[in-house]
């Protein structure tokens, strides 16, 4: 995994859809972010950083390279084992509040009615009488 971060020229949303867009069509990308106020490109992956650069270098030619290096996993786990008590409490919470709320939602009657929808064709008979233009076949 590795972190790469581009300087590009960005100028407005529309800027930033079409990076989001060149550089999401290339294979290995974990993540994507993009500043618009500081003009970078954020891209975690085991993409290889000279493809991304080629890739954005056709719309923007000055895309500059501004740092390679190795995404911070390790934070991120050690982040991750301390949160995992709190998310295991958080979880059972949720677990007790959506039994209630399927209790609750049995017993109350739905807000809207149904209608179910109704496709009636009518045939209409024209005479002869009504219509001049009528064909008929005797």
């Amino acid at each position: 995994m590795k972190k790469l971060i581009l300087k590009l020229d960005l100028n407005d949303d529309k800027d930033k859809r079409k990076a989001l867009k060149t550089v999401s069509t290339l294979s290995g990308i974990d993540v994507v972010s993009i500043d618009i106020k500081s003009k970078t490109l954020m891209v975690i992956g085991t993409v290889d950083p000279v493809t991304v650069v080629s890739k954005l270098r056709k719309f923007w030619p000055t895309a500059d390279i501004v740092l390679v290096g190795p995404a911070k996993e390790s934070e991120k786990k050690e982040e991750a084992k301390k949160e995992e008590p709190k998310k295991e409490e958080a979880k059972k919470e949720e677990e007790k509040k959506t039994e209630q709320d399927q209790a609750v939602v049995g017993m109350i009657m739905p807000h809207r009615q149904y209608y179910p929808q109704s496709n009636k064709y009518y045939y209409v008979n024209h005479s002869m009488e009504e219509n001049p233009n009528a064909c008929t076949i005797s």
